[in-house]
């Protein structure tokens, strides 16, 4: 079951204002339920169409990792993860769609991966490389 979000948290994730979550959510652009109060609510799945705009600041270190050599960077959020031995498996939904790719734990660890955090599948080749963003 997915997690259920304010306007106000669903913006944060997105990294946009308020009233645009607002806004989209009048003008259906963004779909959400009422609670019995009257307030609104966000699935968190419904958010995925909109990850690939978020804008976070950049430190020095991670825009120079962000020119990684990868051209297809696709920015989703972690709905699983497995971690066995040596290797982890991560599960991201992009745009609803869902792409894994197949990591070492290490990396798992070294990142801090968890399931509902916003990361960026970098495709090149055979290959689905995951990078914090």
């Amino acid at each position: 079951m997915t997690e259920m979000l304010t306007p106000r948290e669903a913006a944060l994730r997105l990294g946009i204002a308020y009233p645009t979550v607002k806004q989209w959510i009048y003008h259906g652009k963004l779909k959400a339920v009422k609670t019995p109060g009257g307030h609104y609510r966000i699935a968190e799945d419904e958010l995925d169409q909109f990850l690939h705009k978020v804008k976070k600041p950049d430190s020095p270190k991670r825009e120079m990792l962000r020119t990684v050599s990868g051209r297809n960077q696709l920015v989703g959020r972690i709905v699983e993860l497995k971690v066995e031995g040596l290797m982890a498996q991560v599960k991201l939904s992009i745009g609803g769609q869902i792409i894994t790719s197949i990591i070492t734990a290490d990396a798992v660890r070294e990142m801090r991966l968890k399931v509902g955090e916003t990361v960026a599948a970098l495709i090149k080749s055979t290959e689905v490389m995951v990078l914090r963003v």
